[in-house]
């Protein structure tokens, strides 16, 4: 796995690439500020970007957003010392991969392998955060069990764990998120784990 590791601070962004290269990860190279984020990534096309989010000048929020220019496709795991309801929203709805604190050390590479293997990653303490907001309310447009499942999608499931959460097979949580892709009309999983958080945030903003 090759990434790229970005961040203002000097000693942060060593002591993670310490630790990411003990446990295997190849780091391509390492960056201070948005502006080499967006020059790193061009030159290396690395696999996931770890980057923090406050940076003087582009901050990692608008450094996202112009790599993601680049390529879309691209998985990008921001880190911060800061639980900000607001960060956490601009990162949903840019469709970074994950949020996690730098205080909760250990959960930085499960998270990295996560995002590798295609998942959403949010720290417990932003995924409680963000359940302090009220849903919006899309049971309208979403059924009892639609909702159930994408709740459980949100929380970072696969489909052979909802099925058993549910007591259904993985062939019906198959049809209900491609009902629910349909209704909502979402590309993706990943899609749908976005609308889900950001529709708790904008019930705030009303």
């Amino acid at each position: 796995m090759n990434l790229i590791i970005i961040d203002d601070d000097y000693l942060v962004v060593n002591a993670l690439k310490t630790i990411l290269e003990s446990s295997g990860m190849n780091v391509l190279a390492i960056g201070y500020s948005g502006e080499e984020a967006l020059k790193l990534f061009k030159k290396h096309k690395p696999d996931i970007v770890l980057m923090d989010i406050r940076m003087k000048g582009m901050s990692g929020i608008e450094a996202t957003r112009e790599i993601l220019k680049i390529d879309n496709k691209a998985k990008i795991l921001l880190i911060t010392t800061f639980q900000d309801d607001e960060y956490i929203r601009e990162a949903l709805s840019l469709g970074c991969k994950g949020y996690i604190l730098k205080q909760n050390i250990d959960s930085i590479i499960p998270s990295i392998s996560a995002v590798h293997s295609g998942n959403m990653v949010f720290d417990s303490q932003i995924v409680s955060s963000i359940r302090r907001y009220r849903e919006k309310d899309i049971e309208g447009e979403l059924s009892e069990r639609e909702m159930d499942i994408l709740k459980l999608l949100a929380d970072g499931l696969n489909n052979k764990e909802i099925a058993s959460s549910l007591y259904l097979s993985e062939g019906t949580i198959r049809n209900y998120i491609s009902t629910m892709l349909d209704k909502l009309n979402l590309r993706n999983r990943t899609q749908l784990a976005i609308y889900y958080y950001k529709s708790k945030f904008d019930v705030e903003d009303k």
